[in-house]
Formats: structure tokens, sequence, C-alpha cells
């Protein structure tokens, strides 16, 4: 590879977007890559998701073909050859059928390569593309980008068969993890030193995901009114943490948050900076997640780096993100599982505090081992993808260093 033209998504300060570029980019230069950053333009300068979910529906296009523009004034310079690869950070990226329209028509030595990274897509069936009623135009634009890239990267094993089992034809690799930096992440924090020990922490519980239907924010408070149950007299603080103001896809959670937030069994902490969200797990005990959808979780890489217990459903790609971890693992909406196991994250660090964090810090890595051509190991092409999906990736890798 020759050049890297890197494409990366628009900043939120609400969401990991923030600090993606950052993570990538120190891991490019510590492997000496040559990297061009195709910049796009910002809608304007608020940085707030204000139409949609995830991303908001407008910057997201706007920034996106603006970058689009300027990757084709590159491509029309000459500066992007057959020696070069494109990195989508998005699978989803307005504009990108310019690519196949111009490399059709012009000689192969200016034909790059491609690779894409899926983040959900209509493959997966709790996504928002299903909840806005998306899905069909969704699901012929990815037929179009499987026709043209040289590699689609999924997250999991999990993605991996829903990508097969939708029919997508390109060669797909399974990075297994998020980008993530670790040691940016505890810099906003104050660096390693700064991370308070277990027994210094507030018996707190954050639920860090957004407050959509696809996260399922009713058993979270199913569990909070268990726990209180339980344990009547408890001075374990349940939370909620988010990046902006509290919203939700479904109204019918509000009015419960409320009645639960007036009893004094729930906090609330919104708009917060990525600082100020990173100093609360830096002070919490265990972070919860009961989503349906997170296909790995930027949450659980941070909880982590951060000396915070994590609790998470053994659904998807959690798993594997876990390493098959069954004490850290709860059975998919069992409240009484979930209760017992974290009665017990709440009173000591579990044995593998660290282990996920580390993996997922090695995900940009492992890109641009596929990208450079020495990514077998994760191709997951042919019929026996499924042959992959029981292995403790850092357990196999620590067993084998």
């Amino acid at each position: 590879m020759r050049k890297l033209f890197y494409c990366g998504l628009e900043s939120y300060e609400s969401r990991y977007t923030l600090q993606l570029t950052e993570w990538n980019r120190r891991v490019f230069d510590r492997r000496g890559l040559d990297v061009v950053y195709v910049p796009g333009i910002t809608i304007d300068n608020t940085q707030a998701i204000s139409v949609g979910q995830v991303l908001d529906a407008h910057g997201r296009s706007y920034f996106g073909m603006s970058q689009m523009m300027n990757l084709v004034q590159l491509m029309k310079n000459g500066e992007v050859t057959h020696e070069d690869v494109i990195y989508f950070e998005d699978m989803f990226q307005p504009g990108i059928e310019s690519l196949p329209y111009i490399l059709d028509q012009v000689p192969a030595e200016l034909r790059p390569r491609i690779y894409v990274r899926c983040l959900a897509q209509s493959i997966d069936p709790d996504d928002f593309v299903h909840v806005w009623g998306m899905a069909k135009w969704m699901g012929l634009y990815e037929q179009m980008v499987n026709e043209f890239v040289t590699g689609v990267l999924a997250t999991n094993e999990e993605m991996v068969a829903h990508m097969r089992i939708a029919g997508w034809t390109a060669p797909i690799y399974n990075i297994s993890g998020l980008a993530f930096g670790k040691e940016e992440v505890q810099e906003r924090v104050g660096g390693p030193a700064s991370i308070l020990p277990f027994s210094q922490r507030r018996h707190r519980v954050v639920f860090s995901a957004r407050w959509d239907q696809e996260k399922q924010p009713d058993f979270y408070m199913d569990l909070i009114e268990a726990y209180h149950r339980r344990h009547p007299l408890t001075a374990v603080e349940f939370c909620i943490c988010s990046g902006g103001m509290l919203k939700s896809n479904n109204d019918s959670y509000m009015a419960r948050t409320q009645e639960l937030e007036a009893a004094g069994k729930l906090t609330i902490h919104q708009d917060l900076g990525k600082n100020e969200y990173y100093n609360i797990v830096n002070d919490s005990r265990v972070v919860f997640n009961c989503a349906l959808q997170d296909w790995v979780s930027n949450t659980v890489s941070e909880a982590d780096a951060l000396g915070a217990n994590v609790l998470y459903p053994a659904y998807r790609s959690f798993p594997e993100t876990f390493a098959n971890d069954h004490e850290r693992l709860y059975v998919p909406w069992s409240i009484e599982d979930a209760l017992n196991k974290l009665e017990k994250l709440l009173l000591a660090p579990h044995k593998n505090m660290g282990r996920i964090s580390d993996w997922t810090n090695g995900t940009v890595d492992r890109v641009i081992d596929i990208i450079e051509g020495k990514g077998d190991i994760w191709a997951r092409d042919g019929n026996r993808y499924r042959d992959h999906a029981a292995t403790a990736k850092y357990r196999l890798q620590q067993a084998l260093s």
C-alpha cells in the first residue's frame, strides 16, 4: 500500500466520533503509514444530533457528500492510484456511488482498493433504519456497495453471519472490535495513575447507551426496581449518562423515567461532555448494558479501560467481546441472573478487568493488517463462517503468546 485515504466520520461531542479519527491516527502513525485524511465540511458548529438517533440526518449527509467531493478531486488530480487504499469508517457514505461511476471509466492504474466498515445497516433487525422504515432502499444501497468494494469490515462474528444470510457478495472480514484508543481515553481522566481504586469508588451503576427502544431502557428500569425490592435500604445509585439532553424514540419510556427519578431510584446525568462522562465512570463500580444492538459497544471498552466492572447480556456480539466470560454476561432478559451478577460485581473488580479494552485497543491494527493484505485470519468467505463463532479471540491470542 502506497497511501491510505482515510474517510472518517464527523465529530460529535456526545458520540464516540469525537475521538475516532484520533484513535486511528495514533495507530497509523505508529505503523508508519502515509495517510491522507480526506476532509469534510460540517453543516454547522453545534456538534448536535437534531434529526435522527445515531448521527444527525442532515449533518451526516452534508459531511459525507462534501468529503466525497474532496476525494473525487484527489482522484481527478491523479493522486489516487491502484497502489492505494480508500477506507470508509461507515458503509453508508452519501455520494459513494461516485466511485464505481468513475472507476469503471478510468484506466486500471487509477483504481484503488476500497474498504468500508459496517456499523449496523439493514442486516441488523434492531437498527434505526427499521425504526424509520428505511430498510428497503438501504438494502438496495448495500447491494450496490457490495458490487465494487474490495472488502467489508464486520465488527464481530454475529454481524458476519447477518451479512452472509442477507446475501452480501463482497469479501467480508471480522475485525473483532470497534476502533478504540485505550491510552487516549485514560488520558482524559489524567492517565492510568488517576484511575480510582475500586474500593474508593461510589456504589454506582451506570447506563450509558442511548435511551432508545433498541437499548431496552425498560429492562434497566425493571432491574432498578427489582434491586430496590431485594435491597430496600440500598445506597447503590443507578444512573443514566447521556451526551445530550435525554430523549427517546419511544415516548413511553420517559414517564417511567421521571417517576423513578422522583422516587430517588434513578439519577439522570445529561448533556455531558466526554470528559465529564469519563469522570463519572472513573468513580463508578459497574457499567450495565441491556442493548439488543450494540455490535461490541464503545461503552464496554471505555468502562473497562477506566477500571469499572462491566455487565452485558450474552447476546449477539457480546459473548465474543467478553471472550465468553460467564461472570460478566447474563442470560438475556433474565432479571434474576442480571441481579445476581450485579451484586457480585459491585463488591470487587473482576479478575479479567482490562482485557476487553486491551483487545479492542488492537482493532485498528487488525484493520491495517487486512488492508495491507496480511489479514487472512480474519477473512470470512465461503460457507464455513460459523466455525469461528465460539473462539475466545483474546484468550486464544494470550495462549499463543
